[in-house]
This record gives structure tokens, sequence and C-alpha cells, in this order.
């Protein structure tokens, strides 16, 4: 079963449950259709399941699927996920 990735606007981050309960979450900064993700949290007690993984690319999914947002990662884990995914590059802001 795949974990979903939920957007919070509210709290302007994108957020990955498992079984119902909050495991991690990419948080950005919105600013002029640039969202700068700048920290990626998984909570210790589900490291280890891929979880960062399948959050970022959930994140990036639903930012293309908009198409009102480029982004900018500064969150090193949000700019080694997309070195290693360049399906992703054309959403990165120069």
């Amino acid at each position: 079963m795949s974990e979903p990735v939920r957007h919070n606007e509210r709290r302007s981050r994108f957020e990955i449950f498992v079984d119902d309960a909050l495991a991690g979450f990419a948080h950005y900064h919105l600013s002029n259709g640039v969202a700068t993700f700048d920290h990626t949290e998984v909570k210790p007690e589900f490291n280890g399941r891929g979880l960062g993984t399948t959050l970022v690319a959930g994140a990036l999914d639903q930012v293309r699927a908009t198409g009102a947002w480029r982004v900018r990662p500064v969150c090193p884990f949000v700019v080694t996920f997309i070195k290693r995914h360049p399906e992703y590059a054309d959403l990165v802001v120069p």
C-alpha cells in the first residue's frame, strides 16, 4: 500500500502519512510562484522505509500537476533527490 502525500497549504508543506499517522513533511516558502523547499523531515520511528523519497516525489508530482509553481530546492534532501531524478529538473528555477 502506498503512503498518501497530502498538501497542507495552511502549514506550507507536503505531508506523508502511514496508517493515518503523520510520518514526515517537506516544508516550503512560496513567493512569486516559486516554492523554496527548505526542510524535509521524516520522524525517526518511520526511518528506513523510503518515505522521504516517496514524500518528495509526491510533492513534486503535485507541483507539476498544478502547473502553477516552480521549485527552488535548498533542503539538502530535495537537492539530492532532484539530482538523482532528473525528470524533475524542469521544475527547478535557475
